[in-house]
């Protein structure tokens, strides 16, 4: 079991306005992003997104030059012009329609410490009540400051870098708890990776039960006073803002797959949890053959693929329209979904991703020796 995180405390705190402490400018949109080429070895372009880092995919750099689509300079912090995000950028990388904070005070632990506090500050936006360049120049957030009333960017750096070696023994306790030290494939896993797989449409709600969630606004509840997650239809941490304690009688049943009604954010819930707005869904696969954690992570992704091209904010998903939606699931050869190839392939998904995070971790580990 890994200590409790030991954080140091800072001497005192100090409000400061977001534009007292950055350069902050805006990116138009650009005119030729449809045209931009994909590049597996490019940079990455940077959009208005509330999810990946806001990073939606990597593109040819040359191209952005040579047409007139100059790349960003890294180490700055992005925020969303009509959607609450916000993300540290470390390297250069290509933008539309965003906002950038640079100072040159920043570096990669300040950068990642600020955008922290940036991320409480964005619940109060939404796409009704819209962020911009001046409301973010408004913007108040509190840092640490020295015995002259100065900003602390030594306790900073002290202090992200007490999370992150946190992190690598929690990272490194879980792999020796779940058995994932050897993370070689079995012969079964590599090849649900290679397999040509057979998929066919099934009706949503014949394949799942599906019910609106209760509705619990912010203002009615008080962050931190319990243990049952309090679930919201935003990007990151399983949509998971806090944990609460509220009315049984509104708890929605965990195992479980939320979709959030006006984002289209879908995760998978383990337990009970509490939902923020009506407008979500909860959906129980019908079938118990796959009620399991690795079979409902390999739906969410199903479902997002089926439906993100349908839905978007100007046009939600509801109760009433996901009637006719349809879902492509892996079909086993009786024509029935194969919930057996589905845990099959999560589970080499995660060993490769487990292998990737124990090799950076043994990097990082190497470092500091």
């Amino acid at each position: 079991m890994s200590p409790r995180l030991e954080l140091p405390k800072a001497r005192a705190y100090k409000h400061f306005k977001l534009g007292d402490l950055f350069e902050i400018k805006g990116i138009k949109q650009a005119k030729s992003q449809a045209l931009i080429p994909t590049d597996c070895a490019g940079i990455p372009y940077v959009v208005q997104s509330m999810s990946n880092n806001m990073v939606s995919r990597l593109v040819n750099r040359q191209w952005l030059v040579e047409n007139n689509e100059p790349p960003v300079k890294g180490n700055v912090i992005v925020l969303g012009v009509t959607l609450p995000a916000v993300s540290y950028q470390p390297v250069e990388f290509g933008a539309s329609q965003v906002i950038t904070a640079r100072a040159e005070f920043l570096t990669e632990p300040i950068g990642l410490y600020i955008v922290s506090l940036l991320e409480k500050q964005m619940l109060r936006f939404s796409y009704s009540k819209k962020p911009g360049i001046q409301i973010y120049k408004d913007l108040e957030i509190e840092l640490p400051v020295n015995d002259s009333g100065e900003i602390d960017f030594l306790f900073i750096e002290n202090y992200m870098q007490a999370i992150k070696d946190y992190r690598i023994k929690e990272l490194d306790d879980y792999l020796n708890a779940t058995g994932f030290e050897d993370c070689t494939l079995t012969p079964k896993e590599e090849q649900a990776l290679a397999a040509n797989v057979i998929y066919k449409s099934f009706d949503i709600v014949k394949e799942f039960n599906v019910v609106n969630s209760h509705n619990i606004l912010k203002s009615d509840v008080v962050f931190g006073s319990g243990s049952i997650p309090y679930v919201t239809a935003c990007e990151g941490n399983n949509s998971i803002v806090s944990h609460i304690s509220y009315k049984d009688d509104a708890k929605e049943e965990g195992n479980s797959i939320m979709i959030g009604g006006k984002t289209l954010v879908i995760t998978y819930q383990p337990k009970d949890f509490f939902s923020n707005d009506s407008h979500n869904l909860v959906l129980k696969i019908n079938d118990v053959n796959g009620r399991t954690e690795t079979a409902q992570l390999f739906m969410v992704a199903a479902l997002y693929k089926s439906l993100s091209p349908k839905y978007s904010w100007g046009d939600s998903i509801s109760k009433a329209k996901i009637q006719k939606d349809k879902v492509s699931f892996p079909v086993a050869p009786n024509g029935c979904i194969d919930f057996n190839y589905m845990e099959t392939y999560i589970r080499a998904i995660m060993k490769q991703t487990i292998g990737k995070l124990k090799s950076a971790m043994t990097f990082t580990q190497s470092m500091h020796q």
